[in-house]
């Protein structure tokens, strides 16, 4: 009984117990006027009797005769069947009013709520782009507008922090790629000098790999701290050729590690944003070859479920402790050499 009453929507537990308190009171009500009215015509009836039966002093005193007797019973019937009809139609009337209590008391939990659904309403709708809007509710200052004001004021603080996050990734962003961009450039010109040894191509080109290294470092970070936001916009995405995209781009840098690729690419559709989703398959593949051994193999498998799409992907290196894969799903988390955490 209890966790049916939990189960059941403010608006039909209000009106419930607006209903039951009606009809207890009404039923209260309903016995003591029954008490009342009994009483009252018990003591008219004994008045009544006595009379009848207690004659005046000057008057002859005769025993009672049958008809007085029946005279007196027929009083006491008529008062039972007064009692009985006002009882059937007390609770007819209680019924009826009661069912009116109902209606009434679901208008009134309704008309009661209706600010709460504005607050539920924009709290549903809010996003990163949406964080503007405002309840603004008016009226008196009740415990309702309290709460819409508070909301509003904790959306305030919401959107001053957001904002000042979106300014300082695209602030990072900017000062950050800049310099690597410099270097790119200046080691580009230094290859295409015709008068370059060697020496200094092989290191231009070493220097090269490393800042492109740091640039794909700092373009994940940032799209990290985008990530840690819902996505404001999606639209379908056609993740088997996202998925042949990065393969060209792990070849590129695997070159150098013989492996085996196996691959079992199916048709997928999902809905989502394709930069997040590429860095997603990116990551997962370049760990499957970082981490593996030499002449090691991978199997890379894709297909759909339902509206779902699921992608696979194993390699022959370490295997991860059971109590210790949860670990890797944690920002900066890899099996060794990291910085900031390591599983060995």
């Amino acid at each position: 009984m209890i966790s049916w009453w939990r189960g059941r929507r403010l608006r039909v537990r209000l009106t419930l117990l607006y209903a039951g308190l009606f009809l207890v009171s009404g039923s209260t009500l309903l016995w003591l006027t029954y008490l009342i009215t009994a009483q009252a015509l018990d003591q008219q009836f004994i008045a009544g009797v006595s009379r009848i039966m207690s004659p005046p002093p000057d008057v002859l005193v005769q025993r009672p005769g049958v008809e007085a007797v029946k005279f007196v019973g027929d009083v006491d019937n008529r008062a039972e069947n007064v009692l009985s009809q006002m009882v059937r139609s007390s609770l007819l009337v209680l019924i009826v009013v009661g069912a009116g209590a109902l209606v009434i008391g679901y208008v009134v939990a309704d008309r009661a709520l209706r600010p709460l659904d504005r607050v539920t309403d924009t709290a549903q709708r809010l996003s990163e782009s949406t964080l503007h809007e405002r309840i603004a509710m008016r009226g008196p200052p009740d415990e309702v507008k309290r709460l819409a004001d508070t909301f509003d004021a904790m959306l305030d603080r919401l959107h001053r922090v957001f904002e000042g996050q979106r300014r300082f990734i695209a602030n990072a962003s900017h000062e950050l790629r800049t310099p690597l961009a410099i270097n790119r450039t200046v080691l580009e010109v230094s290859l295409e000098e015709p008068a370059a040894s060697a020496d200094l191509r092989a290191l231009a080109r070493a220097l090269l790999g490393t800042n492109a290294r740091y640039e794909r470092l700092i373009e994940g970070l940032l799209l990290l701290a985008q990530s840690e936001q819902d996505l404001t916009a999606r639209r379908p995405v056609d993740l088997e050729q996202v998925v042949r995209v990065v393969l060209e781009q792990i070849d590129l840098q695997s070159r150098k590690r013989p492996l085996t690729l196996h691959q079992d690419l199916r048709p997928a559709l999902v809905d989502g944003d394709p930069l997040f989703l590429e860095r997603c398959v990116f990551n997962l593949l370049e760990n499957a070859t970082k981490y593996n051994v030499r002449d090691g193999e991978i199997w890379l498998a894709l297909r759909q479920e339902g509206e779902a799409a699921v992608i696979t992907v194993e390699n022959t290196g370490s295997a991860v402790p059971p109590y210790e894969v949860d670990d890797l799903f944690e920002p900066f988390s890899r099996m060794q050499g990291d910085r900031v955490r390591s599983y060995k």
